[in-house]
């Protein structure tokens, strides 16, 4: 196999990709949402979004056959990969021999020790997430207030443009008020269904998030904001003040926090600012 994978290397990342999955017997698992990035100008601009400096450690998750992985690993990064699919630690142990600086743990991102497998510091994560569960990756992420300075991360192009959305619009809604709330968030580039094997059936995109230090607005109950935030959207056609009462929050004492707010009651929570929410759950 060394032999082999010697002259792998010397084509192609798309070919290669290939020469991998059918050396190994693989093939990309529906289940698991995998499809492997094969074009290199989009793993190039990837570790550039990422922007690493030499010895910082980095997060991946899902690094499938390692075509991203190596790219942060060729820029200096210190990588702990993170892989749910049994079978691919034989593939990373072949297509990343020679790398010191590589780390696989074998298991679910949601469930797995973060703070213990990534030890003390602060770190990036980088990802190309399976479109299926990028919400819930990327929230948990930023809920457990991990010591992460830096997400970037492939993710379907409509789930990008939610997380980027301006106020009023359909695509805004709560996952859109959490990133404002940990991160500046923006689109890096888009990613055409042709960068992967398999294609998918949609175009995908490159969100890159920065961590902030303090959540953009103060407010003190951060539990009952996003509760407030959740309920304002579970019934977008609702007006506000009868989605918060279908929520669970009195409605007399919603009315009264939303004129001490100066917000109008019949407004819908698509339009209100995170500044606003922020303003109604201090008066809640």
């Amino acid at each position: 196999m060394e032999e082999k994978y010697r002259d792998v290397l010397k084509v192609p990342v798309a070919k290669r990709t290939r020469e991998i999955l059918r050396a190994f017997k693989l093939r990309a698992s529906h289940r698991l949402g995998q499809n492997f990035l094969i074009d290199q100008s989009v793993v190039e601009d990837i570790v550039a979004a990422a922007e690493i400096e030499p010895g910082e450690k980095v997060l991946e998750i899902g690094p499938g056959i390692g075509s991203l992985t190596s790219g942060l690993l060729e820029a200096g990064a210190k990588v702990t990969a993170v892989e749910l699919d049994k079978k691919l630690p034989a593939v990373l142990s072949e297509t990343l021999r020679g790398y010191d600086d590589f780390t696989l743990v074998s298991g679910d991102i949601l469930k797995v020790d973060l703070d213990e497998i990534m030890g003390n510091g602060s770190y990036k994560v980088v990802a190309n997430l399976p479109y299926y569960i990028t919400t819930p990756i990327l929230l948990t992420l930023l809920e457990r207030a991990l010591p992460i300075t830096k997400i970037v991360t492939m993710i379907q192009k409509e789930v990008a443009e939610r997380i980027v959305a301006k106020p009023g619009g359909k695509d805004y809604g709560a996952v859109t008020l959490a990133f404002n709330y940990y991160t500046t968030a923006k689109i890096y580039r888009e990613v055409a269904p042709s960068s992967f094997y398999p294609a998918p059936e949609v175009t995908s995109a490159v969100l890159v998030a920065n961590v902030l230090d303090n959540p953009s607005v103060k407010v003190k109950d951060e539990k009952l904001l996003f509760k407030l935030i959740r309920g304002a959207f579970n019934q977008r056609r609702k007006t506000l003040l009868n989605a918060l009462k279908g929520a669970g929050f009195p409605k007399d004492e919603t009315t009264s926090a939303l004129q001490r707010a100066e917000i109008d009651a019949n407004r819908r929570g698509e339009t209100l600012s995170l500044f606003e929410f922020a303003r109604l759950a201090d008066l809640l």
